[in-house]
């Protein structure tokens, strides 16, 4: 679809009323995700509701512990999702033995301790502490390739880039469909970790700028 034809996107603040929607969102994004594929086992049965499951416990945690996010709008339906960890709080989420817990309740010992060595793997690439990280990033498949995705990240950027506390933005993705589109906006990769038989890239953004659209 060409952008002309895009319909218009708004960017809101999300909050705990969106929870729902969000994770709605996000299991759409990531069920296919490779790196989610072998985190939660997708050759064995059962392998959506793990993924459904952790995306539940990531949102509800990441609410909870009033932290960030930011909601792609398309016609008043949620198109995108960035939640996002400030650098004073970035450890909160698999640090909370509430939210380990659950995660071994509903997707098993195994599949927790993947997703915990993954995560702190990542967090060893940081370049230093003061970053912003992106646990979860995603265009509903509905709206993927019509640009919202740039959208999104811009708005991320935007948002980030007036927080003095903040010297860039870290994310990481293990599909290379991503990788391209990831450094044509700035991003530099910073580490590899290995998740199994995938490759999980780790970029950082270092110090994004206001542009000039969200300028008044």
């Amino acid at each position: 679809m060409p952008e002309s034809a895009n319909a218009p996107a708004v960017i809101r603040q999300l909050d705990s009323g969106y929870c729902r929607e969000s994770r709605s969102l996000l299991y759409q994004a990531y069920r296919h995700e490779p790196s989610f594929g072998y985190l939660f086992e997708s050759a064995r049965s059962g392998y959506e509701q793990r993924v459904r499951a952790t995306i539940r416990a990531l949102v509800k945690q990441h609410f909870l512990q009033d932290m960030p996010a930011l909601g792609l709008f398309v016609e008043d339906r949620l198109a995108g999702v960035a939640l996002i960890a400030p650098p004073q709080r970035r450890l909160g989420i698999t640090e909370s033995w509430a939210w380990r817990l659950r995660m071994v309740m509903s997707t098993g010992l195994r599949c927790t301790q993947r997703y915990l060595e993954y995560y702190q793997s990542v967090l060893a690439c940081l370049p230093n502490d003061a970053v912003h990280v992106l646990p979860l990033f995603g265009v509903h498949p509905d709206f993927q390739g019509q640009h919202y995705g740039e959208q999104l990240l811009q708005a991320l950027h935007d948002w980030c880039a007036v927080d003095e506390n903040s010297q860039g933005v870290v994310l990481d993705t293990g599909n290379g469909h991503y990788l391209e589109f990831y450094k044509r906006h700035g991003y530099e990769e910073i580490g590899e970790v290995a998740v199994g038989p995938i490759r999980e890239h780790v970029f950082f953004h270092p110090n994004p700028q206001v542009s000039l659209g969200s300028m008044v």
